[in-house]
């Protein structure tokens, strides 16, 4: 995945949603990122970034520069794609995947439900003792909040390591084991995942479920003959969050903000 891990986990209070970190009126509640994938070599001779899934969200790489592969491992288990300029892929919650970068990988990144995988949505693929130790491996995971960008770069280098070791191992279960080894990794995914459900189930409701009653409003109404919604059309200009980009799990990452014209 490409977004960023936070330092800590915020602790919202009991009833206060958790803030909204979807564009306004972004379709269908998706979130939009620009990923310059990491060119740092990685102990098996490549470059890149760290392998993860996502638990519930689906993602898109649209391709705009560059060349490179995503490895990724499915229910069909492992494959390779080849990744150049205008190719489109996507795929579904439980999808292990790893971006490899050969030239200048860049790409356009579009995430389903929009707030959940900053959230803690992603689970990179650390060695199982470490997975299956949830302090453990929030400590792993987590960028220190107080470093300096050399401080931050050398954690998630350090991060997307144990990440590769994590990986090798999977792939070698894989080998001997063959589906069951993916059912126990989803199963330590789950585990790690599960105490966040409640706070997520806030965001979705906020984003998604909004934009989806939204349409679903407007569709009765102009089955009623009533266009009055067409009467507020609005046009909404993203801004660039300020520089420096993020440090994520698959590269550096350029987001956007952008103001929802029912607050003003």
């Amino acid at each position: 995945m490409n977004h960023q891990t936070p330092a800590h986990t915020p602790a919202h209070t009991l009833g206060q949603a958790p803030p909204s970190r979807s564009l306004p009126r972004f379709p269908g509640g998706t979130s939009l990122s620009q990923l310059c994938v990491y060119d740092w070599e990685t102990s098996d001779g490549l470059h890149g970034g760290s392998p993860h899934l996502h638990t519930l969200s689906t993602e898109a790489y649209v391709v705009t520069s560059g060349r490179g592969e995503v490895h990724t491992i499915s229910a069909a288990g492992p494959a390779v794609d080849e990744l150049a300029a205008g190719s489109l892929l996507w795929f579904t919650p439980g999808t292990v995947h790893r971006l490899v970068n050969h030239d200048q990988l860049q790409m356009q990144v579009i995430m389903s439900n929009a707030g959940l995988p900053e959230a803690g949505d992603a689970v990179l693929t650390f060695p199982e003792e470490i997975l299956a130790d949830p302090q453990r491996y929030r400590d792993a995971v987590a960028l220190p909040a107080e470093a300096d960008q050399d401080g931050r770069a050398e954690a998630a280098r350090a991060r997307r390591d144990l990440a590769i070791e994590g990986y090798r191992q999977l792939l070698s279960r894989i080998e001997v084991q063959g589906p069951q080894a993916m059912q126990h990794f989803h199963e330590l995914a789950v585990g790690l995942v599960r105490p966040r459900v409640g706070e997520w189930q806030q965001i979705w409701e906020r984003s998604v479920e909004a934009e989806t009653e939204r349409t679903r409003a407007q569709l009765l109404a102009l089955g009623a003959g009533n266009g009055a919604h067409l009467q507020e059309a609005a046009v909404i200009r993203g801004e660039p969050r300020p520089e420096p980009r993020l440090w994520g799990m698959c590269g550096r990452l350029q987001t956007w903000t952008g103001e929802d014209p029912e607050q003003h």
